[in-house]
């Protein structure tokens, strides 16, 4: 217990001046257990929901000498991004007719145990049928939740099933554009679901235990693709608990939103209406949540917009700019600024930076171009790290004049790179999902640093 402290009160020395501005995650590190600092990623957007690696993670990636391969694994479909806790690193994607979850060995790559089941789909727009979410690690679970609607609870040591749903089936999950896509949140023993089902069923949330139902939050807009984000707040001089939903999916009239969520019963507080006007659009980019203010943004013609939680959790908008419309990748925020990459065609897409006071555009940058619509993931100190569309990774500095690129490297040359890279236990997990031009296959590729 003395080492585990220690490493606590090590760890924390390391990160708190970087996260001390933000009061929302602070409220979300006092929910966390210190494994999260400690070199875990174990839920999409990593340990703070915001893209931002743990500092103990970030020292010493990427040396001088370039990044090492220490293995790779073959992967099937999908675009999910790894979850990483302890020495377990939890892939989850499609091979053949079956949707598979397997536990690699974080030091080797060995598959410790798959678990897989049937998952039949076959994507109307001719995309990948592979999954769109990724897993999530939680009281010794993983969940994961499939394209066609199925949510399963396993057991992380062993892979054996402890519960699952029918959710489509349940909750008559509306159709969307690319099946069921949005990561759960597992927080306060709670796996909260946005599920756009019949008769406003718009977020569900069971327990986490067995599935059972705890509450249903009512609201007629659709389910996305973006992860539900949480947050703690002073509302009327008490702390709550929210949930910040970035929603709408297949609909005509298109319709979707913002949505902030009382976690602990389902009521929603607020809400701000922000969708394209074009029926074949989706909301698919996660909230961006600093403090009291939550940015959201889609690449459709709406573009983003900024909004204040009020009092009474209402939402009010404070900017919006059609500077920066992310398709599906969540921007960050990094010294006052707002990163994200703005466009859907990955020939025009520019990284933008926006002042966050203000929503001013400050700067674009396209990279030279063909480094298409990345992702990004905050390095504290060590900057900002770019993964683009085609397999190019940069670690680059920002300021309100511009970009600039420290170190630059091509990983691969592959399309649908689209997956966030993982910084977790000393050591960058880098997704490949589909052929490259070298004729390698789709993989998960493990440097160490």
């Amino acid at each position: 217990m003395l080492a585990l402290a220690l490493l606590c009160r090590r760890v924390l020395k390391g990160v708190m001046h970087r996260l001390i501005q933000h009061a929302s995650v602070l409220g979300i590190i006092a929910s966390l257990k210190c494994s999260a600092f400690a070199g875990d990623w174990p839920h999409f957007l990593g340990p703070f929901y915001n893209g931002r690696a743990a500092a103990v993670d970030v020292a010493g990636l990427w040396p001088e000498e370039g990044l090492k391969t220490e293995w790779e694994f073959k992967k099937g479909k999908g675009w999910a991004c790894p979850t990483v806790v302890g020495e377990s690193v939890l892939v989850f994607h499609r091979v053949e007719a079956e949707e598979v979850l397997d536990c690699l060995a974080k030091a080797s790559g060995e598959v410790l145990w798959n678990y897989r089941y049937s998952a039949p789909y076959r994507d109307r727009y001719g995309a990948s049928d592979g999954p769109r979410t990724s897993p999530v690690v939680y009281g010794g679970n993983v969940f994961i939740f499939g394209v066609t609607g199925l949510l399963h609870c396993v057991d992380l040591k062993s892979g054996t099933l402890r519960w699952k749903r029918d959710l489509a089936s349940e909750f008559a999950m509306k159709q969307n554009f690319f099946g069921h896509g949005s990561t759960p949140l597992v927080s306060d023993g709670r796996i909260i679901v946005p599920v756009g089902g019949a008769k406003n069923r718009c977020v569900v949330a069971l327990d986490a235990r067995n599935g059972e139902v705890l509450w249903e939050a009512a609201h007629g807009w659709g389910a996305g693709y973006a992860s539900a984000i949480p947050t703690r707040v002073q509302l009327g001089g008490k702390e709550r608990k929210l949930i910040l939903l970035f929603t709408g999916g297949e609909s005509r009239p298109p319709t979707g939103g913002l949505l902030c969520i009382d976690a602990e019963n389902g009521q929603i507080l607020g809400e701000f209406p922000h969708r394209s006007h074009i029926a074949e659009s989706v909301n698919a980019s996660s909230p961006l949540v600093t403090g009291r203010q939550v940015f959201v943004t889609e690449g459709y013609g709406a573009g983003g917009v900024l909004c204040e939680i009020l009092e009474d959790g209402a939402l009010r908008k404070v900017w919006s700019s059609a500077k920066l419309g992310a398709q599906f990748m969540t921007p960050i925020e990094k010294d006052g600024f707002i990163l994200g990459f703005d466009g859907q065609n990955p020939r025009l897409a520019e990284l933008v930076c926006l002042d966050a006071k203000t929503g001013v555009e400050k700067w674009r940058d396209d990279f030279g171009g063909r480094f298409g619509r990345g992702n990004l993931v905050d390095l504290g100190d060590r900057g900002v790290l770019a993964l683009g569309e085609f397999g190019e990774l940069c670690r680059i500095k920002v300021n309100a004049e511009g970009a600039s690129v420290e170190q630059r490297v091509r990983l691969f040359d592959a399309p649908e790179t689209w997956t966030i890279p993982v910084v977790a236990g000393r050591r960058l997990f880098v997704s490949q999902n589909e052929r490259g031009r070298d004729g390698s296959g789709a993989r998960i590729i493990c440097y160490g640093f």
